[in-house]
């Protein structure tokens, strides 16, 4: 009987060993589009949608059904995060003031953008270190999108999609409100996925 109890506490130790040794996304701090920074704790308890972005890709006017969720599920309890990336295809240039006025400019954009980051590498932000570490990659889907993602990327790299890293665009992380990695959704999956997505946590 000592040794069955022994054994349990062992087991219990060892896992909250581990859930302490988890990363934690309230603990990391990113720098705002005006260079400030500001620490992912201002977050907490809210549910967040964490998105790497540009402003020259065929995925760009997804600024419009990010904006409609955003007014939609704001006072809910939603956060829209967006994060510049000019790492696939030097789809975001400019200056992060530029990139800020053109998405109010032409998507009426209100949710917090932050300053541009490098998503993958030996550069890359801790926090899309911890998104994708948590949230690895599954797929473009069955689309004709998805279909056109997976033959360009496999041409560069046929083991593409062993990789975790973010792979393009407009890649999307759900966080609840706990601070969990819950989903991960490519820019191919349909708005319409992400929506319920984060309807069911709120």
């Amino acid at each position: 009987m000592r040794r069955i109890i022994l054994i349990l506490l062992i087991a219990v130790i060892g896992s909250i060993g581990t859930q302490a040794r988890k990363p934690n996304i309230y603990k990391l701090q990113v720098k705002d589009a005006n260079g400030q920074t500001v620490s992912m704790k201002a977050f907490k308890g809210r549910v967040l949608l964490i998105v790497n972005t540009a402003t020259r890709c065929g995925f760009t006017p997804q600024y419009t059904e990010l904006e409609q969720l955003y007014e939609a599920y704001h006072s809910q309890g939603l956060e829209i995060l967006d994060f510049p990336c000019n790492q696939f295809g030097q789809q975001a240039p400019g200056t992060i003031g530029e990139i800020t006025q053109f998405c109010t400019a032409t998507y009426g954009t209100q949710f917090p953008q932050f300053d541009k980051i490098d998503v993958n590498g030996p550069e890359a932000h801790p926090l899309f270190t911890l998104l994708k570490g948590q949230q690895p990659f599954r797929g473009f889907g069955t689309s004709k999108q998805g279909e056109f993602m997976h033959q360009m990327m496999v041409k560069r790299d046929p083991a593409y999609a062993d990789s975790p890293d973010i792979k393009w665009n407009f890649t999307k992380f759900l966080v609840d409100r706990k601070g969990r990695v819950v989903a991960r959704f490519e820019p191919t999956d349909d708005m319409q996925k992400v929506k319920e997505a984060i309807e069911a946590l709120l």
